[in-house]
């Protein structure tokens, strides 16, 4: 069954920030573009425990996404929060695998390539993803 929010277990801070270009709730997201948020751009580089909410203010769900310029409202997690995440294409995930950025707002499986703060989590079920993205939950490292 697909979750209905991003946050779905533990603590976070709300905040929000404009878009520089579209963001899709779930996205790991960053400081930066042409605007304050974008999603986070550095395949496996260092990253802010940060994942853009759904817009359930205005009724919005996982599914909407924000175009560039509107006001995002994304959460900063705490260690061992549960986030449902978009998970790249091309994706074995077994659950507990360790979860980096894929460069694109969305996460991939750890690899050698990693820096330092670069594992935003762990897999909190298996997902196989071909041609399309897909939903898994995390948990926060």
């Amino acid at each position: 069954m697909s979750a209905k929010t991003v946050a779905l277990k533990g603590g976070f801070i709300r905040k929000e920030g404009q878009a520089s270009s579209a963001i899709t709730p779930g996205h790991l997201v960053e400081f930066g573009g042409s605007h304050d948020l974008q999603v986070h751009s550095t395949a496996a580089g260092p990253a802010r425990k940060a994942f853009a909410l759904e817009n359930d203010l205005i009724g919005d769900g996982v599914d909407t996404a924000y175009a560039a310029h509107q006001v995002v409202q994304y959460g900063v997690f705490e260690r061992g929060a549960e986030v449902s995440a978009i998970l790249a294409t091309s994706q074995t995930i077994a659950k507990g695998d360790k979860l980096v950025s894929n460069g694109n707002g969305q996460l991939k499986e750890y690899g050698t390539e990693v820096e330092q703060d670069s594992i935003v989590g762990w897999a909190m079920e298996a997902v196989t993803t071909t041609s399309a993205v897909a939903r898994l939950t995390i948990e926060v490292a």
